[in-house]
């Protein structure tokens, strides 16, 4: 789904069979001018989808951006100006901000997690542990943040889990079975110790996910296997925890705390006085 489906289906969301507020207000189609102001600090993300939202609502709104995404912002920052019919810009406030607090929101948490990375070698990869159908938006704005991302989808990496490997009755077996088919994709194996680590190596993975691991056990791993395979963390992963577990020497650590524990960004819409 485009980015444009979602903004159109948002609105339709929305509006529904119609603004009945700004129709029995009845206001005049005399150009009227709105700002969007930051209420906090953060990192900006979205700015092109809020801006599509308003020109879907109405074509002829005249938008003027006064932030790029990747920009941060302080408490009183003017983001965007919004001109025009009134009523069109009442009708696309709402799905304008949703899009546009919420992907600031990620932006900012996965910046702050990232400033946490200073010094090492890892990299913040996100998860998918999305919303529905926002995937595509959201992990752009992890990117916009300072994240990289993971696996999109189903589709792009083989990742075989606990449950994977329960239903093939064991690492080994699992990796065999994937090499079969001769796959171009990486895979990846989730395991919970050292020894299960051991057995992805021998069997030939690309990376290995350490799941909610000790640190002393993490460090092991990258002792023992840090320079044979790559190695990601994964459970446990906070803002408050990353710095830690960067310093293990850990070649990547994902988390789905950036889209899915996020503050959205404090941002308004008001009209000039």
């Amino acid at each position: 789904m485009t980015t444009s489906e979602i903004i159109r289906l948002a609105l339709a969301e929305d509006i529904g069979s119609g603004d009945i507020s700004t129709r029995y207000l009845e206001l005049e189609p005399k150009a009227e001018t709105a700002f969007m102001i930051a209420k906090a600090e953060g990192i900006l993300a979205g700015l092109d989808i809020a801006k599509e939202v308003f020109q879907t609502v109405d074509k002829n709104l005249k938008i003027t951006l006064y932030s790029r995404d990747g920009d941060r912002v302080e408490p009183g920052s003017e983001i965007m100006r919004v001109e025009g019919n009134p009523a069109s810009i009442l009708q696309g406030e709402r799905v304008a901000l949703n899009f546009l607090q919420r992907l600031s929101g990620i932006a900012s948490l996965t910046r702050l997690m990232v400033n946490e990375l200073e010094g090492s070698k890892a990299r913040l990869l996100d998860t998918r542990k999305t919303t529905p159908l926002l995937r595509n938006l959201e992990k752009y704005a992890v990117r916009i943040g300072g994240g990289f991302n993971h696996r999109f989808g189903l589709f792009d990496m083989v990742m075989l889990k606990e449950n994977h490997i329960r239903a093939c009755g064991g690492i080994t077996e699992a990796v065999t079975r994937v090499k079969k088919h001769n796959t171009a994709h990486k895979v990846e194996v989730e395991v919970t110790n050292i020894l299960e680590l051991e057995e992805a190596v021998n069997a030939g993975v690309d990376r290995v996910m350490l799941d909610n691991m000790e640190l002393a056990e993490i460090r092991a791993c990258v002792k023992r296997f840090g320079k044979k395979v790559e190695l990601e963390v994964s459970g446990g992963v906070t803002l408050a925890t990353i710095k830690k577990i960067a310093r293990t020497g850990v070649h990547f650590i994902s988390s789905g705390a950036m889209t899915h524990s996020y503050k959205s960004l404090d941002i308004s819409l008001l009209f000039k006085e």
